[in-house]
């Protein structure tokens, strides 16, 4: 039965109206990434990467802001996709609650959570919903230690890699959606799951990289649904 490991990035969650970080009116258009993206960033100005992050995490309250018809189409293809006796794991570089919201069980944000903030001494991560202030501190040290949020800046290392690896060696199949195939982790992902015989596909607005299998490009919201579907349809007849 198969084995289906699948990446997700900003582009799943772009139709849900979460603000992405490259496109020209992105994040990072108003924004330098060593200010708010990186630990020298915190360490010169933790009000102003509270700040940012503080917005990001408030946009989620949003009742505009849903899971949307590709978030649903995981969940229900992971369901499916079990109850058939496969095995499935979603890792996401989104930092947004949707694949969560939507029902996705076995995932991975490898870049963190925007509702969850973490000890700057620990490491201990804990879930958090509101502004992070600079009068919030921790619970696991003495004296308590500031809060930061629970992101994978840049220049820090991705969460739970190994497991990451360790699925990508097994998998039958890996789908990236959502992000550029020609940069890291898409591309990783894909050279590993190639060298293991896995099928390796792209759904995404348009190509990224020729080295995928096959590539179905346009919305999430219409590609990935149809996708999964018909993939479904396959392994039951």
């Amino acid at each position: 039965m198969k084995r289906v490991v699948v990446l997700t990035g900003a582009g799943i969650s772009a139709e849900s109206g979460i603000q992405t970080f490259r496109d020209q009116n992105g994040l990072w258009a108003s924004h330098a990434i060593e200010d708010v993206a990186t630990p020298e960033g915190f360490a010169r100005n933790p009000a102003l990467v509270q700040a940012f992050y503080n917005a990001r995490r408030a946009q989620l309250q949003d009742p505009e802001i849903q899971p949307n018809a590709a978030h649903l189409a995981l969940a229900e293809f992971e369901a499916q996709l079990l109850a058939l006796g496969g095995d499935f794991l979603l890792i996401t570089q989104n930092v947004d609650n949707l694949h969560q919201r939507a029902g996705t069980q076995n995932l991975l944000p490898m870049h963190g959570e925007l509702q969850r903030a973490k000890c700057v001494h620990s490491g201990q991560s804990i879930p958090w919903f509101t502004d992070i202030t600079e009068q919030d501190s921790c619970l696991c040290c003495q004296p308590p230690q500031p809060l930061r949020p629970d992101i994978v800046w840049f220049g820090e290392m991705p969460y739970a890699m190994q497991e990451c690896y360790d699925a990508l060696m097994d998998a039958d199949v890996f789908i990236s959606i959502g992000t550029s195939g020609q940069v890291y982790p898409a591309a990783g992902f894909m050279q590993i799951a190639q060298e293991q015989g896995a099928l390796t596909v792209e759904l995404n607005l348009e190509a990224t990289s020729h080295q995928f299998d096959q590539g179905v490009y346009g919305p999430a919201t219409d590609v990935v649904p149809a996708y999964l579907d018909e993939f479904l349809k396959e392994l039951k007849y």
